[in-house]
């Protein structure tokens, strides 16, 4: 008999874990000859997320949990679900029914009758998004497309079915900067893809707001990518090849046509400018070395305060 885990993060998720649950032991009730294990890990949540999980338990003991000490981030949630879970095959799943649980029959006979390691999920529109931020999400991954080695797919999600050799492999990756949909595709594997149009959150709202997609999405290009440090090389050797390029024109202004040098307004921009591709690639530095610094203190990726896991 084959077992699944499924793992779902949840922070301040009270209103949404019941109507989740519903929908989720609906379909997988219909899965003949299978074994579920559903496992919540609570990340850090203010208000009764943790209590709804606890209701659950008491009348089925599929039903593991997490409870972190704090909030780490859905990063940290999803390692520490892969980490405890202990089915043939793993799926990932939002607790707001964004990633409908209709689909997980279709991905479980991809992965054990079409021969397939993973079964991944893309959204082919944004529908309900704020326009700006699904202009920026699209740009995101073109640009961390050209920059990576590695190819991220527009709109995938987080939820992808995965043989156990597939989350080992993840597993193995002990980086405390985690970036999972980059890590899903370093470590490969033959995927498929299944497309759906986008669903709207069935209670409560959005954790993601827009700077924290902002840093999410720099966040990936530092972890995959070493071209912005590349970008801002070339950016300092085509400055270096402007400026010499321009005291020659004033030496043979001022030595033919007798042109004093002059100007401070133009200067001063000039000092600006060139002051602030300084300051913007001291930044691109400085991301790569806090990452460094983070992962070079060896702290636990999560804490754990509460588990019925034994």
């Amino acid at each position: 008999m084959d077992k699944i885990s499924i793992i779902v993060p949840c922070y301040n998720e009270e209103k949404s874990l019941p109507l989740f649950y519903e929908e989720l032991t609906k379909h997988t009730n219909s899965f003949e000859n299978t074994e579920f294990e559903f496992l919540f890990v609570n990340d850090g949540s203010r208000d009764n997320t943790l209590t709804v999980i606890k209701d659950l338990l008491k009348n089925d003991s599929r039903v593991k949990y997490i409870s972190f000490s704090r909030n780490f981030g859905k990063e940290a949630a999803i390692y520490a679900g892969l980490e405890k879970s202990t089915g043939d095959f793993v799926t990932l799943m939002d607790a707001d029914l964004q990633d409908p649980p209709s689909l997980l029959k279709e991905m479980y006979k991809s992965v054990t009758e079409e021969n397939y390691d993973a079964v991944g999920t893309r959204r082919t529109t944004r529908k309900g998004e704020p326009i700006i931020r699904s202009f920026f999400a699209k740009m995101f991954y073109k640009i961390i497309n050209k920059m990576a080695k590695l190819e991220m797919v527009d709109g995938a999600r987080d939820y992808i079915f995965m043989k156990r050799m597939v989350v080992d492999s993840i597993l193995s990756l002990k980086e405390y900067n985690r970036y999972s949909k980059g890590l899903f595709s370093f470590v490969g594997f033959n995927v498929k893809w299944i497309e759906y149009e986008n669903v709207k959150r069935v209670a409560g709202e959005t954790k993601w707001s827009f700077w924290k997609l902002m840093s999410y999405a720099l966040e990936g290009i530092t972890a995959f990518s070493t071209t912005p440090l590349i970008l801002s090389s070339l950016i300092g050797l085509l400055f270096c090849l402007v400026s010499f390029i321009f005291i020659v024109i004033i030496i043979i202004k001022t030595l033919v046509l007798g042109d004093p040098t002059s100007g401070w307004p133009s200067l001063v921009c000039i000092i600006f400018m060139v002051s602030g591709i300084q300051l913007f690639s001291l930044g691109i530095i400085g991301q790569y070395l806090s990452k460094t610094y983070l992962e070079v203190k060896k702290r636990p990726i999560y804490i754990v305060k509460d588990t019925n896991i034994v």
